[in-house]
This record gives structure tokens, sequence and C-alpha cells, in this order.
């Protein structure tokens, strides 16, 4: 199977309609004249898992009636794509069949969160999970529709996970044999997979999710087990951007990335990708292609070991928005060890997520980023572990500093090339944007920077006036 499966996945937006899933099923059989084993990844209708979770929560509410109204509002959704995309009569029923039985699915996990008042994570990854187990059945649909075999496969069948619910993480040797397994068959069969993406289940089958957005991640996983020769994600870009364009006008898609610049972009804000989905194919070396589900025809952003380093050491700027700059500051913490390990000890208690770190090298003050939600819950924790400093003054201060945004430039040739921190300094300055804090990896891959949230886009856009 080595190198002749291609993994392709799709997007909510990609599979948001009737003319997205026809549009999406084109694709398909397209590649399928080049490839000659192709696996497709797809989330749930664009706002399904959303829907989904709102009915779930409003259930645990004791809103039962909000959740019935939704499950309608869903079987609609799904009637319409199905009567646009599949002809047969026989056809029609049996995937209304197969919606219908996941939409009585979430009206009994509702019944059970009404009694319980409460919606835990396992719970709610079982709803969350119902979304994608509609959308590939109409996928899978559409493909036999217009002549291309085709099967429905629910990824819980295939991929394995640890128990950590509403972020599992997958075993991959296990995930190994049952994707060989399961979907080596249908390859072998000339048959095209469906696999609902972002879902998993532990081994003894309770389902799990591995994130909100990770069917990127699915596909990637699901191209490490069976040996891809190339991953493709399709969106509704035209592929990674330099900025978001929303921000920038003149963004431009970028024609290549390394996977380590694909990974600093993802994980500092770029939306077209999942953070985690480049992790499982890295070693590997397999190609990931990002492309544009409504404009098949550009050829996207193309993910390799190493990118095309012409056009410039910067490649993208992005940002993280709705966080906050913890400090803890004193005179006291100077040459005392493991202040760092403890409070990062106490942040990791709160389950929240650290994006960014910088320490000034007199160790009298160290500052992280935290999400805006968690601040509250991070900065309890840390007085809580440094009560006795804090009482004697060794710390003067543990205190937050919001809203800020994490500014993040990306580029793997910063590294070989001179002057490229102090042009980028020096355009912040000239806009007579402050800089709050700063962070450089020793791969010299990114530079980070905090501004305060009213500087953030003046500085995404003068620091992409630099971009070649």
């Amino acid at each position: 199977m080595s190198g002749k499966t291609l993994i392709i996945k799709f997007g909510g937006t990609s599979v948001g309609s009737a003319a997205a899933i026809a549009q999406a099923a084109e694709i398909v059989r397209d590649a399928r004249k080049t490839w000659p084993q192709v696996v497709v990844v797809v989330s749930a209708m664009s706002g399904v898992t959303n829907a989904l979770l709102e009915g779930a929560q409003a259930a645990a509410r004791g809103e039962r009636e909000q959740a019935g109204r939704i499950a309608n509002q869903l079987k609609l959704q799904h009637l319409e794509a199905v009567n646009g995309l599949i002809e047969s009569e026989i056809e029609r029923i049996a995937i209304l069949d197969r919606v219908g039985q996941r939409l009585q699915e979430f009206d009994s996990l509702c019944d059970a969160l009404a009694v319980l008042g409460e919606a835990t994570p396992r719970a709610l990854d079982a709803v969350a999970s119902l979304g994608e187990r509609m959308s590939n059945h109409l996928v899978a649909g559409r493909l036999r529709q217009i002549g291309v075999s085709a099967e429905a496969v629910n990824a819980a069948d295939v991929i394995r996970t640890d128990s950590v619910f509403q972020s599992a993480a997958p075993l991959m040797e296990i995930t190994r044999q049952q994707a060989q397994g399961r979907l080596g068959g249908l390859l072998a069969e000339g048959a095209v997979p469906v696999v609902t993406g972002f879902i998993g289940a532990t081994e003894s089958g309770v389902i799990t999710t591995l994130g909100r957005g990770a069917s990127d991640y699915t596909a990637a996983i699901l191209g490490d087990v069976l040996d891809g020769g190339e991953v493709w994600i399709y969106t509704d870009v035209d592929g990674v951007m330099t900025a978001d364009p929303r921000v920038v006008p003149e963004a431009r898609s970028l024609a290549t990335l390394s996977y380590r610049e694909m990974s600093e972009l993802a994980y500092f804000g770029a939306k077209v990708l999942h953070p985690k989905s480049v992790t499982p194919i890295v070693e590997r070396g397999i190609p990931l292609r990002i492309k544009n589900t409504f404009n098949p025809a550009h050829p996207g952003t193309l993910v390799l070991i190493e990118s095309n380093g012409a056009h410039g050491a910067l490649k993208g700027v992005t940002a993280i928005k709705q966080q906050s700059l913890i400090t803890i500051e004193g005179r006291g913490m100077l040459g005392v060890p493991g202040i760092a390990a403890r409070a990062f000890g106490a942040v990791a208690r709160t389950r929240t997520s650290v994006p960014m770190i910088s320490q000034a090298s007199s160790e009298q003050s160290i500052c992280f980023l935290v999400p805006d939600s968690s601040s509250e819950q991070a900065l309890a924790q840390l007085r809580s572990e440094f009560e006795r400093e804090l009482a004697r003054r060794d710390i003067e201060a543990i205190w937050a500093m919001s809203p800020v945004v994490i500014v993040t430039v990306v580029g793997a040739a910063m590294r070989s090339t001179p002057g490229v921190a102090g042009r980028v300094f020096s355009a912040l300055g000239t806009a007579g944007i402050n800089i709050i804090a700063i962070a450089q990896g020793s791969s010299e891959c990114s530079i980070s920077l905090v501004v305060d949230a009213k500087d953030a886009d003046d500085a995404v856009r003068n620091i992409h006036a630099l971009i070649e």
C-alpha cells in the first residue's frame, strides 16, 4: 500500500451543502484517475457540531425542548442535502435511515443529560461525534451516485485512543493494525472509504474525539498508518496565506512551506490547519497539500520537509487574540531554584495551555501567556502556590495584563538571514507600536511578540509589509 494511497480531507464548509458535497465528490473522482487508492476524511456539515453541543448543554440545563428543536433543524438540513445529492430512492431512504438513527441517538443522549443535569466530557464526545457520523453517509452516497465505489466508515472502528475525552491522543500501533485491516480491505477491493474525521474510540470501544477541528489530525493519522503517498486538506481558501486576508487584504497564498513553518503558523493562529495535524506525518516525510474545494484548479500550498526559501526569509505572520500576560515578579526570586517549575506546575493543575514564555536574565520576573478565559483560574492557583513567598515579599506581585495578542512571524530561512529581528522591531517602532514581551525559539523559525490588543491588526499589517 506504501506510496499508493492518497488521503483527502474535506472540512465543514466543503461538505456544508448539497452543492459543496457534489463538488467534493468530483474532486475525489478526479483524484482516482491518478491515485490507485483514495481514502476520504470528512467533517460534519458546517454548523452541525456546534448545534449538537448547544442542544446537549441545553438538555443538561433542563431545556429539553431546545434540544428537540435543534434535532428537527438538523433533520431538515440533512434531508435537504440528501434530496439534492441522490437520485436513487432506495439510496435516499437508506441514507436518511442512517441519519435518523444518529438523530435518535442524539435524542436519547439528551434525555440522559436532562436526567443527570450535567454534560460530562464523555457524554459531549458522544454527542459531538454524531455530525461526522451523518455527513460521511452523504458523501459516500454521492460518490456512489457518480459511479465511484464508496463505503462510509466510522473512525471509532479504526482509530484507537487513550481515554482523555475531548482531546484524546491516538494509540498509533493498534490504530495501524485496525486501519490496515478495515480500510486496507476496502482499498484492495477498489472502494473509497469515507471516514469520519475528529473521532476515535478507546480500546474498550467508548467514543472519543481528538479535539475541536481535528479532522485534519484524522487525515494525518491515516496518512501515517496507511503509509500514504500524500495528504490533501481541502478547505475554503487557496492554501495557506501570508496573513489573515480580513486583516491584510493583500495577503497571498504560499506555494510551499516546511513542516516546521506550517507547525508554527498552525500553532500560532492560522485557522487553515489544526495545530496537531503535521505531527503524525513529519517523521514519515509525507507531503501535505492544502487546497480550495471551490477553486480546485489552484495548486494550493505544498508542505514539505524543507520549503523553498527563495522568496525571502519571512513566510507569514499570524496572531492569537484574547490572551492574558501573567507576570510573577520579585527581587527575592533571584537565584532561587524551582520558581518556574512551581509556577508552571500550578498552571498545569488548571489544565491551561501556555503558548508563550518570556523571562528576564536577571531572574527577577517571569511572564507567560494564557487564554483570557483561563486567566483568573491560573492567577488563583499561582497565588495559592506562592502564598508564603508573597507574604515574605520574596515575590512582590502576581498579576495579569489583558487583553493582549501574540503576533508571530514565521520563516525557516530567518536563522540564516541576518537582521530579520531588527527589521521586525524597527517596523513596529516606526508605527508607534509598543512590544510588551518577546520570545524566539532556538530553531529561529519564528519570533513571537506580545502587543496590546488594540495594536494587533496594525502590528500584523506592518510586519506583513516586510514579506517579499
